[in-house]
């Protein structure tokens, strides 16, 4: 180090030498291991007498943050204490948390890292690329269109499919395009981070009454821009939309020359009979698809899709270009790899094998503490249905005190007197760490009246 970032004022009334002293001890650049100038050399740099830069070193090297070493130079060996923290304004500490309970998380216990690996690899083989894709990758675009036909029965062209970030990314995208003061349908209970996006576009959001069918579509509005839901597996209720429902949304949206915003974060997780067609099947003029790989593969790849109708895909891909918004292409190039090798096909078996065993065991434990659930037999979460709001807050917090964190109906609903549950998540811990979580959750659960 040459130029320490040290600033000296010399109509201060602190002695020159301390005020670089200070600096020296409190520079955020400096690491123990560190070489100093010599005192000659800072001092001509600092424009200062050799008398201030010796006396600071020699206060340094008293203080042992400084360490000569003979014929080399000084050396910063020590680094300033952290700033003292006023522990009366912290909060009580949080128990630690064993095991995580709370919905969302992806199933890494059944994942085949080999496979992972050579993903990557095959990933890193691609050469660096020297511009950017507002679009995506043409073997992503291949791979999402293979898997949406095999996995979720949705046909559709690589020319209509669009790479993003995830499902709110894709949220925002599209709401960022409505006009100005728009209103956007939401599910309450719903995805809590679907809302956040939409509200930072600065669209007003609308709550829209679910049962456990889902979205009660003869309750929707009108007047809207858009409808935001979750029809394959609705979250966090569980319910599964019913094919009336789903036409009536259709006809509905037609009708008012309006989006549907089909989020299917989970839709390839079924564990009794196939799927109902997919929104976007039935209506592709008015339904955009949205689809993520963070809730059967992993967050690290930081991948999506967006199915879109051609005149709105062309907007958002004008309106990327715009802004220089661009999905990122390594995860593209992972996904595409795993499915180009039938790895995707044979991960999504495994999951779905475990995951229905994992759903087998949390609905007999919550019924051997006399409880119930609700929720399709799909996803990787369900509700345990509680008295009222104080009661779900006990049995969290009583669970909490085990060692184990669960997710609670209160934090999805913006109504004051919405439902109060549990929604229990299971994929995240491995099967052991599952099955003693589910004592201590079981143990929190009895004599709570249902």
């Amino acid at each position: 180090m040459t130029e320490p970032p040290v600033l000296l004022d010399r109509r201060s009334g602190v002695p020159l030498a301390v005020q670089l002293a200070d600096g020296l001890r409190s520079s955020p650049v400096l690491r123990v291991g560190d070489r100093l100038p010599s005192t000659r050399q800072l001092a001509s740099t600092l424009g200062v007498s050799r008398t201030v830069t010796a006396a600071a070193y020699d206060q340094l090297l008293a203080e042992g943050w400084l360490e000569g070493r003979r014929g080399v130079g000084s050396f910063v060996v020590g680094t300033p204490p952290a700033a003292p923290v006023d522990r009366r304004s912290r909060p009580d500490p949080t128990p630690s948390v064993a095991v995580d309970l709370r919905p969302g998380a992806p199933c890494l216990e059944v994942l085949d890292r080999a496979a992972w690996r050579r993903a990557w690899r095959a990933a890193g083989d691609e050469p660096p690329d020297v511009g950017w894709d507002p679009i995506g990758t043409p073997a992503f675009r291949t791979a999402v269109v293979e898997h949406l036909l095999r996995h979720r029965g949705l046909p559709a062209d690589p020319d209509d499919v669009l790479g993003t970030s995830g499902t709110s990314a894709g949220v925002a995208e599209v709401a960022r395009l409505l006009p100005p003061g728009s209103r956007v349908g939401v599910e309450d209970p719903g995805y809590g981070r679907a809302v956040g996006a939409l509200l930072a576009t600065g669209v007003t959001v609308v709550p829209l009454r679910v049962d456990h069918d889902g979205l009660v579509v003869d309750e929707v509005p009108a007047g809207l821009a858009a409808v935001y839901c979750t029809p394959a597996h609705q979250f966090p209720l569980g319910g599964r939309l019913p094919a009336a429902r789903r036409v009536a949304l259709v006809e509905w949206a037609r009708a008012e020359g309006t989006l549907v915003l089909e989020d299917d974060y989970d839709g390839e997780l079924r564990y009794d009979v196939a799927p109902l067609p997919l929104l976007a099947s039935l209506a592709p003029d008015v339904v955009v698809h949205l689809g993520t790989t963070s809730k059967v593969l992993s967050p690290t790849l930081g991948v999506g899709w967006l199915v879109a109708p051609r005149p709105l895909r062309d907007r958002l891909v004008e309106a990327r270009t715009a802004t220089g918004t661009r999905p990122a292409r390594a995860g593209q190039r992972v996904l595409a790899a795993l499915a180009g090798h039938g790895d995707l096909s044979r991960h999504l078996r495994r999951l779905r094998r475990e995951l229905a065993a994992r759903r087998d065991l949390v609905r007999g434990a919550v019924a051997d503490a006399g409880h119930r659930t609700v929720g399709d037999a799909a996803g990787a979460h369900l509700v345990v249905p509680l008295a009222d709001r104080a009661t779900e807050e006990r049995v969290r917090a009583d669970a909490l005190a085990g060692g184990v964190a669960v997710d609670g109906l209160a934090r999805h609903t913006t109504a004051a007197g919405g439902p109060a549950g549990l929604v229990v998540g299971w994929a995240a811990p491995t099967r052991a760490e599952l099955v003693d979580a589910l004592a201590v959750l079981t143990g929190a659960l009895r004599g709570v009246r249902p």
